[in-house]
Parts: structure tokens; sequence; C-alpha cells
């Protein structure tokens, strides 16, 4: 398939240059113009879309941001040329049906679905505020309860939106839940893992960052909305202490004790109870004994934020990212 030769050739060319100049990125628009016509359509008009630049590349997919009709969009294309036919039908039939539920999809805190192509394309909505896992990392000041709450109730909505439909995201982290303007929050890649997982010829319970994954997920066994709920958990924790479970170097070594020992992280004493709770019930390491997304919902709307209880600097200063 030329288009996706082209589109793996334009994206290692456009990673190693350090600058891109208009004349560049004209000719960057021309070159992804002319890729993106020799697409089977299927639902977007491709004759209207403007790749501009690279947002990210790997051995098996690449990321743009995109004008489509004057509209900023984000198009991600998979790539399997390397694969045999057997594999490459696979992934297409399943492509199929993610584009198919992903169409049928409207909530205020879901990526927004534009259009798709039947070459692996997908194409979704640019929000301009950065992942979650930027906003928290670039954090100033520590959040206040109420900015807690809100961003962990946008994400309980989108994700008891999906279970409604019985769809299992399987990928629940910070770096996939994307903000707007006004920092709120719409969950990304719910259907990307399940196609990258099936590219790189693994089960999707191997799929996704491992502080995050469901213990049933990680010894692959079989596993359902609940696995969402655990990774929820742990977001709500990063969400409030504005931190990650893991530290990098030392990640091999936790990972395996967070599984070996079945441990989780260290919530903060001077968390509110309320929240605490949530937290604990949402990563319990068994699944029946975790709640509904719908219920999480209701637990956080429940939570008073009129008199505080988020992160003071000192409190951050002291809360551990470590397993204990």
């Amino acid at each position: 398939m030329a288009a996706m030769e082209s589109l793996g050739a334009y994206s290692m060319k456009s990673s190693t240059s350090s600058s891109h100049t208009n004349n560049n990125n004209e000719g960057i628009n021309h070159n992804i113009d002319n890729t993106m016509r020799d697409f089977d359509s299927k639902t977007i008009d491709l004759c209207m879309l403007s790749v501009e630049s690279v947002i990210s590349q790997g051995s098996i997919s690449s990321v743009f941001k995109a004008s489509y009709y004057g509209q900023d969009v984000v198009v991600k294309v998979l790539v399997v040329e390397q694969l045999c036919q057997r594999a490459k039908d696979s992934v297409k039939k399943l492509f199929d049906g993610e584009v198919s539920m992903w169409s049928m999809l409207d909530h205020p805190n879901i990526i927004k679905f534009v259009g798709a192509s039947r070459d692996l394309c997908m194409v979704s909505e640019y929000l301009h505020g950065g992942t979650l896992k930027s906003y928290l990392s670039n954090a100033i000041t520590y959040l206040s309860l109420k900015t807690v709450i809100q961003l962990a109730l946008d994400l309980a909505r989108g994700l008891s939106y999906l279970h409604s439909k019985d769809i299992v995201h399987g990928d629940v982290k910070i770096e996939n839940m994307i903000l707007d303007e006004r920092h709120q929050l719409k969950i990304a890649d719910f259907g990307v893992p399940r196609l990258v997982s099936l590219v790189q010829g693994k089960m999707i319970g191997q799929a996704g960052r491992l502080g995050c994954m469901a213990p049933e997920v990680r010894a692959g066994k079989p596993y359902d909305t609940k696995c969402d709920v655990y990774s929820f958990g742990i977001c709500l924790w990063e969400i409030y202490c504005c931190k990650t479970p893991f530290s990098p170097p030392k990640f091999a070594n936790e990972a395996s004790t967070v599984y070996n020992k079945d441990l989780r992280p260290e919530i903060p004493k001077w968390c509110p109870k309320s929240l605490a709770k949530i937290m604990k019930r949402c990563w319990s390491s068994n699944p029946k004994k975790r709640p509904e997304m719908k219920d999480v919902v209701s637990s956080l709307e429940c939570i008073d934020t009129s008199k505080g209880g988020g992160m003071t600097s000192n409190d951050q200063a002291h809360c551990s990212c470590f397993f204990h």
C-alpha cells in the first residue's frame, strides 16, 4: 500500500528535522495531501485533510496534527505492512469494528470521532489543552480539591458512558486523557490499544502502562469493565498527588513488587476520607469488589469541596509515589 509507505517515510523524515520553516510546512502539506488522496475513502473527504506536523510516531503507528474543513484534528495511522496477509485482514476487520463503534459515541467526555479511511486512518478532534499527564507534571502549585474532583468526574463520567455501551477502554491512564482550553477532560484512544496489540501480535492484556494495569489484565486472565475501574483508582491518586506511582529508575522492581505482593500507592493521610475510600474500592485486587463507574460518579458528586481538602505545597513534597 503506497499510501502507508509514503506516510511512514514522511514520519521518519520529519522526526529527524530540528525545525520546520514555512516553506517546509508547505512541502509537508503538499506531500501528505497527495498521499492521503491515495486512500480509499470511507467517511472523510481526504481532499480537505491537510496534515501540518507529526505529534508522535512508532514502528506500528503515526499520529499527526492536521486541519479538516478548517477544524484542527488528530490523524492516527496504523502501519501493517510488516504483517502477513492473514494478520492484515484481522487488523482491518477489527479496525472497521472500532470505527463503527466510535462513530456512534456522543458524550462530552469522549474525544469526538471525525472520520476514517479504509487504510487504517482515523481522524478525531484536536484539543489544545494537552494531556492530563502534562497538565499534572507542569502544575506550578497543588490542585484544589474542587479541581481534583472535577477532573475525576470528567474521567468517571466518560468511563461510565463507555461501560453503559459495553465498551472496555483497556488502557486508562493519564496519558490518554486530553484537556480542552477550559480544562475539561476527554477520554482518547479507547479503540487504539486493541488495534496496536493485534499488530504487535500480543494480547490486549499486555498493552498499556503497567502501573495502571489491573492484576487480572497483567496476568492474562479474562477481564471486563472492572479493569478500567482499577485503572481509574490509580489515575485518581495521580490527579490528587500530581505524581505517578512508579519512578522510572526503579520501575522494574516496583512493578514486580506491585503484582507479587499486591501493593498499592500510599494514600496521603490528609486526603479526604471520602476520596481515599473511592481509591481503595476501585483498586481492589478482586474485580467483583470494585464499584461500577456510575456508582463512582455518584460518590464523587457527593464530596463537599467547599472546605478545601486538596494538597498543600508541603503535603505534596511528602507525598510518596512509592508503593507501601
